[in-house]
């Protein structure tokens, strides 16, 4: 098998557990968070600085690298991991998630989408077999299956007509995937309907994914729904799999995400808030831009050990920023992703030592959300 699980450790008093991916480019410990190079980048980071700052598997983007700079020119150069020289594990999304997103550019018929760039207004195809074809070229370890995402919020019968079509169309991705190496992740939808998510898991199990996906949150829903949700989805998801996330990343759903179960998780909010002058640190978002750090010659955050708060202060990264230096932007994005990642390493010595629920109640009686 291309990817192999292995749950090492459960914690008792919650379904959170401690597991080890192997893949063909090296193993992972989980829980673990994902950084996202979007086109074959983390944006501003080298690999070798992704790495230093404990990244162990990235997520690059199906629909992006398709448009640009195609999937043919990325096979021609030996494969993404070539290409953009990361050594270690690549996830792929279906690029489902960006066609549906498109809204009006698109057309959803039960073949695929058809759809136009958002670049330069072609007209593209895609269907599960396009898909496939695609990440078997991009050559990452794991290949998502192409779903349909229904919005928030969607009717019922909306939801349903997608989850239907979702789970055709995993069927499809499994009967063409050829790629040796590769493995393929069934996707969860059924939106806000607790019947709903347990008929698409218990359908995508019976195909036998390797791992399982849980799509459609962190739509625009409330937390507090998100979490409902979860804790409902992943009850239906075996033990002995994989369970991702996809798309959360701020670190109070890390830490609830952990708690009720999942494995993986990825998200482009650290580096997209970077890159508009906020952090992370352990008493919630900071927006380091703002006038009241001008004189504030404190690190970003006490408590991180990462290169920015280490060697920079709060005024210096906010006068890069508003300077319009690209070195402000580095900074921050350095911080933020040190700071998720860390927050894994932190989530995963609580399971080892059976205190995470105590974990989860100190870390949020500080973090605010805002």
């Amino acid at each position: 098998m291309a990817v192999r699980f292995k749950v090492v450790q459960q914690e008792k008093t919650c379904r959170a557990r401690l597991g080890v991916l192997h893949t063909g480019h090296g193993m992972v410990e989980t829980p673990v968070f994902m950084p996202v190079g979007t086109q074959a980048t983390v944006k501003t980071m080298t690999p070798e600085e992704v790495k230093e700052l404990g990244g162990r598997i990235i997520l690059s983007n199906t629909y992006h690298l398709y448009l640009r700079p195609g999937h043919e020119l990325i096979r021609e150069a030996g494969g993404l991991h070539r290409f953009m020289n990361w050594s270690g594990p690549i996830l792929t999304d279906s690029g489902g998630f960006q066609v549906f997103s498109l809204g009006p550019l698109r057309k959803i018929t039960e073949e695929g989408v058809v759809f136009r760039s958002h670049i330069d207004g072609s007209e593209h195809f895609f269907s599960p077999e396009k898909a496939m074809e695609v990440q078997a070229d991009l050559g990452s370890d794991i290949a998502m299956a192409f779903d349909e995402c229904a919005p928030y919020p969607s009717s019922r019968e909306y939801t349903l007509a997608a989850l239907d079509r979702t789970t055709r169309w995993a069927v499809r991705c499994l009967a063409v995937h050829r790629r040796e190496g590769q493995g393929v992740f069934g996707i969860v939808q059924g939106g806000m309907f607790p019947d709903l998510r347990e008929k698409s898991a218990r359908e995508l199990v019976d195909l036998d994914f390797p791992g399982y996906a849980i799509g459609g949150l962190s739509v625009g829903e409330p937390k507090e729904l998100m979490y409902e949700m979860l804790d409902h989805t992943v009850a239906f998801l075996p033990q002995e799999k994989p369970r991702y996330l996809m798309g959360v990343g701020s670190p109070d759903c890390l830490v609830e995400g952990v708690v009720r179960g999942v494995d993986m998780f990825d998200c482009v909010l650290p580096t997209r808030i970077a890159r508009n002058g906020s952090v992370f640190t352990k008493r919630g978002k900071l927006v380091v831009r703002n006038a009241e750090y001008a004189r504030d010659f404190s690190p970003l955050d006490p408590d991180c050990d990462c290169y920015t708060c280490r060697n920079y202060t709060r005024a210096y990264v906010r006068h890069l920023i508003k300077a319009g230096e690209v070195l402000g932007i580095r900074l921050t994005t350095i911080h933020n992703i040190r700071f998720v990642l860390n927050l894994m390493e932190e989530i995963k010595e609580a399971i080892r030592r059976g205190v995470l629920l105590e974990f989860r109640n100190n870390f949020l009686k500080t973090y605010q959300d805002v």
